[in-house]
């Protein structure tokens, strides 16, 4: 499977808006109440604040035919080299062929001055706490998240870039 990995462009949001919807609803289906998740998507990933989200930080596309299959996206660095990775979502029938690695990858080495990247992950979501595991992130902390009325534990991870 050829992909290929670019930055995102204002043309892009209504197929990262739909990455962000089909893997959310396969991710958290179980999880997170479905009209719980449908509110987070339309205040998040509306286009307003995709357009915010292009300008403030760091987000990436990966592509098979000029089909947008995945994104991730970056905070600003921190002081201290610090970063956040906000997002990184595949279409469900994407997951596990080695894109979510590869825009993984992309971030660390395009965006300059990074010491740790962060997350924070739902401690049920298996697929997402298995992904950052096998990447070299660390447990930092757990807590609970009120999460529009719903509670979930999150797990916080670091993973320490090693050059």
């Amino acid at each position: 499977m050829k992909y290929s990995i670019r930055i995102m462009t204002l043309d892009d949001i209504p197929q990262v808006q739909n990455v962000a919807k089909s893997s959310w609803n396969h991710t958290y289906e179980g999880i997170i109440p479905r009209d719980i998740q449908d509110n987070f998507l339309k205040s998040a990933y509306n286009y307003e604040m995709m357009k915010r989200r292009l300008e403030h930080s760091y987000l990436y596309v990966s592509e098979i035919d000029g089909k947008i299959v995945g994104f991730a996206n970056f905070s600003p660095v921190k002081e201290h080299g610090e970063i956040e990775l906000g997002a990184i979502y595949l279409l469900p029938e994407y997951q596990g062929k080695g894109i979510g690695t590869a825009l993984l990858r992309e971030g660390l080495h395009l965006i300059e001055g990074i010491n740790e990247v962060y997350i924070n992950v739902e401690r049920d979501n298996h697929i997402g706490k298995n992904f950052y595991d096998a990447k070299g992130f660390t447990v930092v902390s757990e807590f609970d998240d009120n999460f529009d009325g719903h509670i979930l534990k999150t797990v916080r991870m670091v993973l320490k870039k090693i050059d």
